[in-house]
Formats: C-alpha cells, structure tokens, sequence
C-alpha cells in the first residue's frame, strides 16, 4: 500500500468516524416520539406512536398492503404530519427471513459484524449487496466458542415497505426482524421484544452518515484550497514587497550619494574637512563599544590608547593567543598584533599581553 493510498485510507476512516458521532449527536435532540410499524399478519401491520408524557398521540390503526400492489394505503387524520421527518421502527415477522446458526471463536465477537458480512453468502442465497442481514446477540457455548443467529432476506422483498415509508416522508426506517416465539410489542415499548435490529435506512431529506461524510469531505477540501491560495497570493505579494523595499533601498542610497557629491562638490573646505574625518575615522565610543563587544568575560584591559588610526591595549587575560583572532574577526578593527611578548606571572590571573590593530571606521553592525 503506497503512502498516499494509506493516507486516503486513514483520512476516509477519520470522516466516517466524525460523521457518525455527529449524526448521533444531532439523533439526540430530535424530540419527535418514535413510531412502530408492526407486521401482525402478512402484509397486515399496527402502526402506533410511543407518546411521551403528557403528549397526545394519534389512535393505533392498522395498515393492510396489497398483495404485490403499488397502492398506498389510507391513513386515518394526523398521521400524515406526525409521520412527516419521523423515524419508524419497522417490525417484520420472522417468517420473512432465513435464519442460520453461526459458530465463531470467542475473539471473534470483537469485529462479529464483519465476520457475518464475510460468511454471508456461505450461510444464505444471497450477497451481502443483495441482502438486508442482521445477527443476534453472541451466547457463549464453550469454553472459547460462541454462537449466533445470522437472519437474512433479499432486499428485493423489503423495498415495497422502504417505498411505502418514503411515499409517507419519513425520515429513516428502523428494520427488526421480530423474534419467533416473542409477544408483539406492549403499547409503550420501543420495539418487540426480543426483535433483532437489521439495518437503518436513511431517506431523502434525513441526515445520515454519508450525508455528512459528503459534507465534511467538501469542508476539508475547501479548507485545503482556501490555505493553499493563501500561501501563493502571500508569496506573491511578499515578493512585490521585498522588491519594493529593495528598490526603495537603493534609491535612498543614491540619493545619500548624491547629496554627498553635492557637498563635496562646495567650495566650503572645511567642511569638506569634517566630512572627510567624519568617514575615514571612527569615534573612540564606537571604539570602545566594539573591542567591549570582541574581548571575552575572562579577559581585563589596564591600560588603552588610540593614536589616530592605531589602538594599542595592555591587560591580562587567560587566553592571550585567542585575542587576535577575536579582534582581526571584528569590522571594526585589522591587522591585530602582539606588540610585545605576552608574560604570566605566580600573582597574575593569566596572562599578560600588549596588542596593537588598525582602527577602520564602520558603521553597520559588527560581526
């Protein structure tokens, strides 16, 4: 598996995730009662709302289908709009399906649905694409063995009842297949007891977990191409500025130069003096600024002089030899030297050293 196919992989199965917890989440707050649809006899059907307290709820009636008509049968008045969104729990009666036994190792009771899934086709006539399948709850037989009840039928049979569901606009159907030897459910009861929950189908307008899978898809993909035109039209436009700033650099320095020709251009020679010492020598601040910036924290100066262009230092330090690399590495100074032998004595904390270097005027920021 190649690391993009992975990724696809992990990314589907975080959005399916999210998208499944969200459908819940939002299950929760649907304060509309549940309704039953519940098969007594063939093709004859009890159709009932579970009213919360102190709500009214419709009378039960019953609901009888053709035999192999595409009619729909007539509801008495309010059933229209209490179905209208709603969820129905679809109870069908067990000689609807095949039902087969199924023994599995009792590890595998951790992934039973996929295990079902695989056997499908085994156990029955039908695919898992072609059947609506479900499976009881495991029951241990032995030591590392359980079992359980695989039921099953054909889609082909059930989708007049998803029809007849979505010609009613309802939300989503529930579809349980009702235990053979369970009572109907007692008025007030979500479900039969002892049915087994098949599938839930999604209608038109319902929100289900492809639905918002879709939509998160599309959130993230536009989250991507929205951070993507971001980052191009920020280097786009980062671009023009440093261009901008660059060209507005170099006109400032032309204009410097400029002026400086306008200047020295004057017949006023002294300050054509001042401005010629201004830049060939540097102030004994910035001087001292830069050799307290070069000299390391081990090192002490005793005595300092500057000559024009030349500084000379005396003072002692535990790494003399280092010190005229450390100034020679300065813009401010070249051509460091020791002008006399460095010498240690017992009382002294190092050595003692005299060195002379070149004073260069600059006026940037030092290295």
């Amino acid at each position: 598996m190649s690391l993009v196919e992975r990724i696809r992989r992990e990314l589907g199965s975080w959005i399916g995730t999210v998208a499944a917890v969200t459908v819940d989440r939002i299950g929760r707050f649907d304060l509309r009662p549940p309704i039953q649809l519940i098969e007594t006899e063939r093709n004859v059907f009890l159709l009932r709302m579970i009213a919360r307290a102190g709500r009214s709820a419709p009378p039960d009636c019953h609901v009888r289908l053709p035999e192999g008509g595409p009619a729909v049968p007539a509801l008495p008045d309010g059933w229209h709009a209490a179905l209208r969104g709603s969820r129905i729990d679809l109870v069908l009666m067990p000689d609807r399906f095949l039902s087969r036994p199924l023994d599995l190792p009792r590890r595998a009771a951790e992934f039973l649905d996929a295990m079902v899934r695989s056997q499908l086709d085994r156990l029955t006539p039908w695919t898992a694409q072609e059947a609506v399948f479900g499976h009881t709850a495991p029951v241990a037989i032995s030591g590392d063995r359980i079992r359980t009840t695989v039921i099953a039928a054909p889609r082909t049979r059930l989708d007049p009842l998803v029809r007849l569901a979505e010609s009613w606009h309802v939300g989503s159907v529930v579809l349980f297949a009702a235990a053979g030897t369970a009572p109907p459910a007692a008025a007030g009861q979500p479900v039969a007891q002892g049915a087994t929950r098949l599938t839930e189908q999604h209608l038109r307008g319902s929100l289900d977990v492809g639905r918002v899978g879709r939509m998160l898809t599309s959130a993230l993909v536009i989250a991507a191409v929205s951070a993507t035109l971001s980052f191009v039209t920020a280097s786009i436009l980062g671009g023009q500025l440093d261009t901008q700033q660059s060209l507005l650099s170099r006109r400032i320095s032309e204009r410097r130069a400029a002026l400086r020709l306008d200047l020295e251009g004057t017949d006023n020679a002294a300050l054509r003096g001042l401005l010629r010492r201004k830049q060939e020598t540097a102030a004994d601040v910035l001087v001292l600024d830069a050799l307290s910036r070069v000299l390391p924290d081990n090192t002490y100066v005793t005595e300092l002089r500057i000559e024009k262009d030349r500084l000379q230092i005396a003072g002692v330090s535990q790494d003399a030899p280092a010190l005229v690399r450390l100034i020679e590495q300065s813009a401010h100074f070249t051509r460091a030297t020791f002008s006399a032998p460095t010498t240690r004595s017992a009382d002294d904390p190092g050595e003692r050293f005299h060195i002379e270097a070149g004073i260069k005027p600059h006026f940037g920021p030092g290295t």
